[in-house]
């Protein structure tokens, strides 16, 4: 069981909301350092091939305005590789990504491009920078990642929070069985489970509960929250009901 479990914050549509008008403001620098001041315990971004929220010169500002760890979400391409080496972040999340997709919409198939990914891996984690992939919770994309020599899987989370929004109870508790059954495996497998995706104060204290889990990383519900309640207020209630579930 991981000790505490750990609140990494998406930060990547304070830039969204930014870029709808060419200019500066809001800054995603100031997000990062928002959630420093109240307990976050990383900064997630991801930076896009298309660039629509985070920019380049958006990563080294995050990195230089905090001691939090970054955690650089990428698409397993030459371009994102060489961002990474660039900028050392602490962690490389692998994701799948598509240029119409409106956000993130499923996991990664670590294991039907293992030729892909495996070059990719092993040069992240040769620079020092802690690899973690976007799968699925199944066996098959839990195996691939051991054979890939991922040190993290992040599980994804959008059936599990899709469920909920459709008032579906019994595919909802199925799904967090799923989830949890693959965060025993990936302990048993020496990988490190994570956990994302479509979470909110009203569906994360269930996946929180689940005592493998060592991270859970929420953006886009955050965000939407700080519009009303503010940024500091939204990161706090949500460490809260995780340390609750936890508890």
């Amino acid at each position: 069981m991981a000790s505490r479990l750990r609140l990494g914050v998406n930060i990547d549509h304070v830039a969204t909301i930014r870029n709808a008008r060419g200019g500066d403001h809001p800054d995603p620098v100031r997000a990062a350092e928002i959630v420093a001041s109240v307990g976050g315990d990383g900064i997630t971004a991801h930076l896009r091939e298309d660039r629509r929220h985070i920019r380049d010169e958006d990563l080294a500002r995050i990195q230089q305005a905090t001691d939090l760890p970054l955690n650089l979400e990428m698409a397993a391409t030459e371009e994102m590789l060489a961002i990474a080496l660039r900028h050392k972040p602490h962690a490389a999340c692998i994701v799948p990504e598509k240029r119409e997709e409106r956000t993130t919409e499923g996991g990664l198939d670590a294991a039907g491009l293992h030729n892909q990914l495996a070059p990719i891996v092993t040069r992240l984690g040769d620079e020092g920078i802690r690899v973690s992939l976007f799968i699925e919770a199944t066996e098959r994309q839990l195996e691939a990642a051991q054979r890939l020599s991922a040190p993290v899987v992040e599980f994804h989370t959008g059936e599990y929070a899709h469920a909920g929004l459709d008032g579906d109870g019994e595919r909802m508790e199925r799904e967090r069985e799923r989830i949890a059954s693959m965060a025993r495996m990936a302990v048993e497998l020496g990988i490190e489970p994570h956990a994302g995706h479509g979470l909110t104060y009203e569906n994360v204290a269930p996946i929180a509960a689940i005592p493998e889990l060592a991270e859970l990383n929420i953006g886009h519900y955050l965000i939407g929250e700080a519009v009303f309640v503010g940024l500091e207020n939204a990161v706090r209630r949500m460490r809260d009901l995780m340390d609750e579930a936890r508890a």
